[in-house]
């Protein structure tokens, strides 16, 4: 993969998990307001629902972004498994 491809990669992901975070900030300020003025009439189920998915989403994330790194030692000819990060 491309030096300039796997920056792009990089970035859309990071772009993407900021998205989906603000999403579930912005889910929770709205079942917030709409479980105030609704009180019992409140939809909970569908919005544990839409948690739920966006949960999911934030699990794909995680993997393409695990199976990026791999790519990416693969290429630079290293094996996953074998790296380690250091303290700082």
């Amino acid at each position: 993969m491309p030096e300039s491809a796997e920056k792009e990669a990089r970035r859309a992901l990071a772009r993407l998990r900021r998205a989906v975070e603000k999403s579930l900030r912005e889910l929770d300020t709205l079942s917030g307001a709409i479980r105030h003025a609704e009180a019992e009439d409140f939809p909970s189920a569908d919005y544990d629902m839409a948690r739920e998915r966006m949960g999911e989403i934030m699990d794909f994330i995680d993997e393409e972004g695990r199976r990026l790194e791999a790519k990416i030692l693969q290429a630079g000819g290293l094996e996953p498994g074998r790296v380690r990060r250091s303290s700082m």
